[in-house]
């Protein structure tokens, strides 16, 4: 009996450790759907757990509405080229991901183009195009 009840324990303890793994990554969040948006970065913060770009898109008035796209960690970032010098306010950005279910203007980031063409894709992990 004892033998039993270390096991259920040791269990318990086991997924009581790992919930707040699986509760951290909610991608249900986000629609499943890509959205494509063309801005100008405001700012750029390559901050641990995730990377943030805020950006400001124009609006068929001519309105201006601020974005947060997030990504992944910093290090992740670094491994493909990005240095928390790569986007600097005022950098004319396209950047592609899936918006917030909830209508807030933020999205999880899958793609940036930057205004010469070059690009990162995130989901796949690759390199600036070109270098």
């Amino acid at each position: 009996m004892n033998v039993r009840l270390t096991w259920l324990f040791a269990l318990l303890v086991c997924a009581g450790i790992s919930a707040p793994a699986f509760a951290h990554h909610g991608a249900g969040a986000y629609e499943t759907k890509l959205t494509t948006l063309k801005g100008t970065v405001t700012e750029f913060q390559f901050v641990n757990p995730h990377a943030q770009i805020l950006f400001e898109v124009s609006d068929a008035s001519g309105k201006n509405r601020k974005w947060i796209a997030e990504s992944v960690s910093p290090a992740a970032m670094s491994r493909s080229g990005w240095t928390r010098n790569t986007l600097k306010p005022g950098d004319p950005v396209t950047v592609t991901g899936n918006c917030s279910k909830n209508g807030t203007p933020a999205m999880r980031l899958s793609k940036i183009v930057l205004a010469d063409g070059r690009e990162l894709d995130i989901t796949r992990g690759e390199d600036y195009a070109g270098q």
